[in-house]
Parts: structure tokens; C-alpha cells; sequence
């Protein structure tokens, strides 16, 4: 595979903090290679609840990239088990990924694992 990355995904999901390893094992048990994980903190802190649902602060974020097939099976299970409703209160969003650089043989190794 060269640079182009045209079924390749960026997966972004952000949860409440600790969270993180246990949705890092998920995207891993669905068939992503890896993940990154950042600490970050929400600017609505100053909003403690919204709509009745209580909102935390520290976030962590969980980048992965991954094909669209394996995205979707990941923002499934998301949705089902970690969403706004849950305590982790995560959401989730994918980005087209058009070129990438430093991944390629990494990237053509999990479309390899993947088919």
C-alpha cells in the first residue's frame, strides 16, 4: 500500500477519564492495531449538568486509525455500551483518512489482518 488510505478511518472517541483501557482493548478486540490515548479536560466544566445528565470534566481521548468496516463495528459497540447514557459518557467520530505518512507498512499490515 502506498500513501493513499482511501478505506482508512480516524477514529476519535472521547470518554470520561478512566475509561480510556478499557475502550484501548476494545478497539484492539475489534481488529485495530493500536490506539493513543490524551488526557483532556471539557470546557463545559463550568456547566455541571446538562439536560439532567451530570458532565465530568477530565476526559480522555482515544485516537485510532482503522479501516471503515472495522470503524463501524467500534462506534457500534460505542454506542451500545460507553455512549452519553453510560457512566463513561463517550462519543465517538470518524474522519476520512486521505494520505499518511510514517504509517504505511503499518496500515497495509492491519488491511492484510483485516481481510
Amino acid at each position: 500500500m502506498n500513501n493513499n488510505s482511501d478505506n482508512m478511518k480516524a477514529l476519535y472517541i472521547v470518554v470520561n477519564a478512566g475509561f480510556a483501557e478499557e475502550i484501548v482493548e476494545l478497539v484492539r478486540t475489534k481488529g485495530a492495531a493500536g490506539a493513543t490515548i490524551i488526557n483532556a479536560r471539557g470546557i463545559s466544566s463550568c456547566h455541571k449538568e446538562i439536560m439532567g445528565i451530570s458532565i465530568d470534566a477530565d476526559k480522555e481521548m482515544i485516537l485510532t486509525l482503522t479501516d471503515s468496516d472495522t470503524a463501524e463495528k467500534i462506534m457500534d459497540t460505542i454506542k451500545q455500551n460507553y455512549g452519553f447514557k453510560s457512566p463513561a459518557h463517550g462519543i465517538c467520530f470518524a474522519l476520512p483518512v486521505t494520505k499518511t505518512v510514517g504509517l504505511s507498512q503499518n496500515l497495509s499490515q492491519l488491511q492484510d489482518i483485516n481481510k
